[in-house]
This record gives C-alpha cells, structure tokens and sequence, in this order.
C-alpha cells in the first residue's frame, strides 16, 4: 500500500503487535525464566535463594485484560499460583503449602509493572519462603516495592488417590449455567472470552463437578504452562453455580491457598470436583479428559473485598499510608438459623462439654456458636480483667479446636463496646479489647473458624441482631445505631501540615 501523504490520515496502516518479552538475558548474565509471565531468573550467590523478575503489562500481555473485577485489570489469583509453583519447581520444592493474598495487584491501563518473586533458603524441615513484589516500570528507587502475597513451598507432594475416570459422575444432577458469566459482569467480575472456560456443571449432595476448557486463542496456550491461570480460574466459577459458599451479595476473591500440587502438566481440559472444606474454603481435585490427575487444592479460602481495595495510588504517592476503616455493608445473604448460644438460659449451651455429651447422645453441633463476652458491670482492676478474660477465651478456643466434632462449626464472640468502628466511638470494654486480638490471632491461624462481632447499646445478646450479622457472613463486624459496618483497608487521606512541627526537649519516635 502507499504511504499516506496526509500527517493526520485516520486510516491506520500499522500492524498491532504484542510487545515480546523474548530476548538473550543470558548476555545480560542472567538464567531463563522459562515461564511466558517472567523475563529472566537468578541464582544469588552463596545462599540457595531464587529471584525471578518479570515486566507485566496489558501490552505484553493482552489477555489478562480479560480477567476485569470492578472495573480494574486484576492479575488473578490462579496466576500468584501457576508462578510459585513454577518457582518452586526449580528451587526443587514442588508443593505449594500455603500461599496467601495480601494485596491486589492492578494492571495499570498504561505503562507496565516490574515484577519480582524471590524464594528464599531452606529451614529445617525443607520448606522454603516465597514472596511477589511489584512497583512501576522505571520507578525511581525512592519508589517502594508492593508486597502482594507471601507463602511456603515445600519439597515433596503425596500422590494423587482421587479417580475422575466415570464421568459424569453417577448419581450427580446437571445445573444450569446458562447466564452465568452475564451475571457475573452484572456483579462487577468483567470475565473476556479467556476465562470464560466453565461448560458445565453437576451436583451430587455437598460436592460440585465441573467441566472446563481453554477455547481462547488470542491467550498463551496450556502447553506454556503448568497449569493454566485461566483454566484454574474457570474452575473457580462452579463454586458460585453449586452453592459451596453462602451467597452474602459481596463477591469473594481468592485470598489464602493451601496444599496446591500439579501433577501433570500442559492440560487445556480438565474435569474438576469441588467440595466443601470449611466456611467460605473449598478444596479442589483436577484430572484431565481421561480421568488422570493434573492438580489438587487441599483449601481455597475466599474473602469479600470492596472497590475501594483496587483504587490506583495517586501519583508520587508510592509512601501512601493505609488504614483499617469501618464501612457499612448490607446484611443480605440467606439467613443463619442453625446457631445457638453458649451460657446460661434455655436455648444455651453451658459449656463446650455440654455441647459434645449432647453431640454423643444424637444432637447434632449447630453451625455457629455464639459466645456472649460482655462487661458484667464489676469494677475491677483492668489489667486483672484483661489476664483473666483473655485466659479464659484462650482455653475456651483450644477446645474448641482440639475436639472434631466442632471441625466443620464456627464460634463467634459477641462484645459490647470493645472497638472503636464510628466515629466519636470510645472502647468502653478493655477487657474484652484484647479479646479481639487474641480472636484476630486465631483467624489467621485457622480461617474460618472464628467470628467476632460489637455491638453497641445495653442488656445482653439480640437474636435478632446476631442472626443479621451471622447472615452478612463478615469475619468481624459491628453494629452501630442499627447499621453493620465491616473493617476494610484503604488509602489513607492524609491532609498537609500548615508547617514542620517543633519538638521541645527530647523526643522518641518510633
């Protein structure tokens, strides 16, 4: 064709191409990656650590545009994953023991994000740490790096004993998932054709099979891959259709993986089961078109986020400060009817012990048990309170955690005035304060399992309330003037000083 002689002609002639990330870093003296998301590896000297670097962009790689949450590019979950477990695979430590989200990583519509992973040494028992930072592309070195997930790798995996040959499976009832992606986009999970991989979908009691495949073209294809992103993350989208998790009217997002091994590799096909592994946790089994195992998930635990989580830094604020803010949120969610008390009345339990002689006799253990925490109105010294209550709850969660009748219900605490979640709010309750933390604690050590709850006015528990609360299916919550707010981090607004302070005599900063 000839060249256009007018500078502003509006017909382009220019072929689009992918940026490529291709080239000879080993002149750079650096290793090969091997992985279509990375640039290049390094083997630190004197130590057994990994780094792994890589340039993430929408122009080098188009099809992650596809994966869109409220509005924003995401790099999805599954990716964090498929790169541990190719880093781990060439530190020699083939199983992802635990892999946790930290922060969003948010594919800027312009520019790039470098991206470094580094696996550290060895401990005693082999395991190795593994972490994902990223900052802009061309960032000063004022500019700091972003953590986004931290994890474990581990040296050996068990071998896979699950069998998807018979298929479908006997006994399961197809459901319909036509719809499904419209409705997702309508929820704010913007999924383009590359991860629109479910086909379809059966349930057979708790458990949910799924079918799913990568039809897209325009993304790298499976064989470039361990396990593909978007195939895993396809899989993901059975766990709305079945029901495994309630429905509260908040998305979830993957936040913390655990005991994820493949066990073979480059499949575009795989059949899935899913199964229940706790509250909102789901385990996961993957085999390919023959039945054969290709991955397993031990635990997937999904967390509801909000917008503001993905909000892009303002320029120049690379320092930004975060700050844990109490936000209202909508109840919804199918209600919770199968939870109890623990205490005296009636309708309680007096104690964990109560409870598991009626679980011998026949009972059945209730979903949640509620635990009331509240200030007895003695006057009492605060640090003897504090020791006594915080001792008290620490023996009450170790039973509850040594006895598997219990494995599959959660226990909740129910305060009064122990957080500050409005404005003009004053802990009034210290004793049971610290209880939060202790609570916060056992969280993240067992996801799931506990819940916590403030309320504010005076008597004792609200049914009703509670059962509100339980049915918004928040890790912590609070009722303040008959609203529920739920903490979330976002950017902090800092407002500027008129001037430098002026500090007299000695001061410790810390």
């Amino acid at each position: 064709a000839d060249v256009p002689t007018y500078a502003f002609q509006q017909e382009r002639y220019w072929i689009d191409v992918p940026v490529s990330q291709v080239g000879d870093v080993t002149s750079a003296g650096l290793g090969r990656a091997e992985h279509p998301l990375l640039g290049a590896a390094v083997e630190l000297p004197d130590s057994e650590r990994l780094l792994f670097t890589g340039r993430l962009s929408l122009d080098s790689h188009p099809w992650l545009a596809d994966h869109a949450v409220s509005g924003v590019v995401l790099l999805p979950g599954t990716a964090f994953v498929e790169l541990a477990l190719h880093a781990g695979q060439r530190a020699g430590t083939e199983l992802l023991e635990e892999l946790t989200l930290e922060a969003p990583l948010v594919l800027p519509e312009r520019g790039a994000l470098q991206l470094q992973i580094s696996v550290g040494a060895s401990d005693e028992s082999g395991r190795r740490p593994i972490a994902f930072h990223t900052r802009a592309d061309r960032a000063g070195e004022e500019v700091p790096w972003v953590r986004h997930a931290t994890g474990l790798l581990a040296e050996t995996t068990a071998e896979p004993v699950f069998d998807l040959a018979a298929w479908p499976p006997a006994g399961a009832e197809p459901v319909a998932v036509d719809g499904l992606y419209e409705a997702l986009a309508a929820a704010g999970f913007a999924y383009g054709s590359v991860f629109q991989g479910l086909r379809s979908v059966w349930r057979r009691g708790e458990d949910v099979f799924a079918e799913v495949g990568l039809g897209d073209e325009t993304a790298p294809g499976a064989e470039q891959f361990g396990l593909h992103p978007a195939l895993l993350d396809a899989a993901l989208h059975a766990i709305t259709v079945g029901g495994l998790v309630v429905d509260t009217g908040q998305g979830r997002l993957p936040f913390s993986w655990s005991g994820v091994a493949v066990h073979a590799v480059g499949a575009s096909e795989v059949r899935v089961r899913l199964s229940r592994a706790g509250r909102d946790v789901v385990a996961l089994e993957l085999a390919d078109a023959e039945g054969v195992p290709v991955a397993s998930v031990r635990g997937l635990a999904l967390r509801a986020f909000s917008p503001e989580q993905f909000a892009a830094p303002a320029a120049g604020s690379g320092d930004a400060l975060f700050e844990v803010r109490w936000s209202p949120v909508s109840g919804g969610g199918a209600p919770v009817e199968d939870w109890m008390l623990l205490g005296a009345g009636s309708q309680a339990f007096a104690d964990l012990a109560a409870l598991a002689a009626a679980a011998v006799e026949g009972g059945t253990v209730p979903a949640v048990l509620v635990v009331p925490c509240l200030a007895d109105g003695e006057v009492r010294d605060v640090a003897d309170a504090v020791h006594a209550e915080t001792g008290r709850v620490l023996d009450l969660v170790r039973e509850w955690l040594g006895d598997e009748r219990f494995a599959d219900s959660r226990l909740v605490f129910v305060t009064r005035g122990a957080v500050a979640a409005a404005p003009g709010d004053e802990v009034a309750d210290l004793a049971h304060a610290s209880l939060w933390g202790l609570i916060r604690s056992a969280q993240s050590e067992n996801p799931g399992r506990f819940g916590l709850i403030d309320l504010d006015g005076d008597g004792g528990v609200d049914p009703d309330t509670v059962a509100e609360v339980l049915a918004a299916g928040e890790p912590e919550a609070a009722v303040r003037g008959g609203a529920l707010l739920v903490p979330r981090l976002v950017r902090a607004v800092v407002e500027p000083e008129a001037g430098a302070p002026v500090f007299e005599g000695t001061v410790l900063v810390t």
